[in-house]
């Protein structure tokens, strides 16, 4: 695999990351921001899981300078919703359980499998 397309994907799993973490400060946004229709966007967790968006975009940006294509790099953001899981498991004590882990053992197999020979543009 060619450096820059390692530097691609490397961004995109750091893009996933942020976005799960990105959806945390949404719920903290949303729990704390009173009872007035939009209130959670006058919480400082609202204006950090914007930034999170913003910082997601620049990654994605960098991931495309460095050839990534949409079919590769987009099915890897999917990770999200896997490191979501864990960040509610280990934040909050939710559960992980046999259905979930099959479901994060079917997406990374469906996410291999719509990588499988997408290379990088030149």
């Amino acid at each position: 695999m060619k450096p820059n397309l390692q530097i691609a994907i490397a961004c995109v799993l750091v893009a996933s990351l942020i976005g799960a973490g990105g959806q945390f400060l949404f719920k903290l946004a949303a729990n704390r921001g009173g009872t007035r229709p939009l209130g959670f966007l006058l919480t400082p967790w609202a204006a950090a899981g914007l930034a999170s968006y913003f910082v997601i975009m620049v990654l994605y940006s960098h991931a495309f300078q460095r050839g990534g294509t949409v079919p590769l790099l987009y099915p890897i953001y999917a990770t999200t919703f896997i490191w979501a899981a864990v960040m509610a498991w280990a934040l909050y004590g939710q559960p992980i359980r046999p259905i979930h882990a099959l479901g994060m053992v079917l997406l990374i197999t469906g996410i291999v499998l719509m990588s499988w020979g997408q290379k990088a543009t030149p």
